[in-house]
């Protein structure tokens, strides 16, 4: 076990952490003007790289706490490890779930076709209609901080929640849609995380799969809560902080892992102060009104954590977070809003239509709370069900954005 987990991650360490460390160390070198000799490795990522190592890994971990039979047949295990609908970005697998299903012969299924077609122009929805069109906006605004303030700098934060969200959940619904075309079974990995009302619940339904891939695999490992006190909180800010360098190879992904893992740790801190505050304020007796400041403030708290993640370096991170409320006093005035989403340098037009996407996704959420809609629709009939994949499929046509958008998970 050890052995395998030593060489799985060292591949993982020299093609995508070595550069990293290694230009920290000569940064820290020319700092007290010392000699450091070893240079950059110049090699280029292979693909899926992460993905697929913890997906051998999970492999490798389960048959030995007995929990999955090794898998004898070579062919067999490649096909879990580079399985192409999740090769790239997910959802990272259990063997459990997976291998047993490369065994079982898979007839054609009218149902399960159609609703893996339907997931797929979802998800695609989400990708060219809502992300990609958003990310005009992101781009030009964290690409150039420094040429924004204020409302500007709230407004594209704001967009790469959203942008992120449908680029990657798109991405996942499309994985798993084309999946269950083939007759494959892949767990969910998004579950409306902006609806979340605490941190931890949040995690609970963002990124599903690697999510509890580092609960069972690092932080039970850890110890998770078996444990005192102290080590429990160390155990949860631990398991984000290697969170958060996994997802690439840059101190702001550190950061952006180490402030959602304080995010639970100073939680737990202040529980029972919370319920006090409650108390005081009486919130039980209107339970929508807490709920909706619950979802708020934690919606709030993500988004400042995706500053990190979206700025390319910590000195913009920096301006950004030290510019977000400069000139709100203007943002009741109308030329003042309207001067800033022109900054953008997208016409009104678009921007409303990234608007109205959004809208039309939460829409789309509040309806599914209790079921998938895609379930809901088979009880539809045949008019209206056909009528909204015309309009689905249409919108992908004229409002897509299509261009060299790759998707954002594609990169770690």
């Amino acid at each position: 076990l050890i052995i395998s987990i030593i060489s799985t991650c060292l591949v993982l360490f020299v093609f995508k952490y070595f550069n990293f460390f290694n230009n920290s160390f000569l940064s820290i070198a020319e700092f007290f003007h010392l000699n450091y000799p070893i240079g950059m490795l110049n090699i280029i990522l292979p693909i899926g790289l992460s993905f697929h190592t913890f997906q051998s890994l999970s492999y490798v971990i389960e048959v030995y706490r007995g929990n999955q039979k090794a898998e004898k047949n070579f062919g067999i295990y490649s096909l879990y490890v580079m399985f192409y609908p999740q090769l790239v970005a997910g959802p990272i697998e259990r063997p459990q779930n997976l291998l047993h299903q490369f065994r079982e012969e898979h007839y054609f299924d009218y149902k399960r076709v159609t609703d893996g077609l339907k997931l797929m122009a979802w998800g695609m929805f989400k990708k060219v209609v809502i992300a990609d069109r958003l990310s005009m906006v992101v781009n030009s605004v964290y690409d150039n901080p420094t040429n924004f303030k204020g409302l500007a700098l709230i407004i594209a934060t704001i967009f790469f929640a959203f942008q992120i969200y449908c680029d990657f959940s798109g991405y996942s619904d499309i994985a798993i849609g084309s999946a269950q075309v083939m007759g494959f079974k892949l767990m969910d990995n998004f579950n409306r995380p902006y609806f979340s009302k605490s941190i931890s619940e949040f995690w609970k339904r963002w990124h599903i799969s690697l999510s509890t891939w580092f609960r069972d695999y690092l932080y039970i490992s850890l110890g998770g809560n078996k444990v005192s006190k102290a080590r429990w909180q160390f155990n949860l800010f631990f398991t984000f902080l290697v969170s958060g360098l996994w997802h690439g190879a840059n101190w702001t992904y550190v950061i952006w892992g180490g402030l959602n893992g304080f995010y639970l740790v100073f939680s737990l801190w202040t529980k029972d102060l919370r319920e006090k505050f409650a108390d005081i304020l009486k919130l039980s007796k209107f339970p929508k009104l807490r709920q909706f400041l619950q979802v708020s403030i934690t919606f709030s708290l993500i988004c400042f954590a995706w500053i990190f993640f979206r700025a390319r370096n910590l000195s913009d991170a920096w301006y950004i977070i030290t510019h977000l409320f400069s000139g709100l006093e203007n943002i009741f005035n109308l030329s003042y809003v309207i001067q800033t989403i022109e900054s953008f340098g997208l016409s009104k037009i678009e921007v409303l239509i990234g608007l109205l996407a959004i809208a039309f996704l939460e829409f789309i959420h509040i309806i599914q709370r209790h079921n998938k809609i895609r379930h809901m629709l088979s009880e539809k009939p045949l008019l209206v069900r056909w009528s909204l994949y015309y309009a689905i499929v249409m919108s992908i046509i004229y409002f897509g954005v299509f261009g060299k958008n790759n998707f954002i998970y594609f990169q770690f």
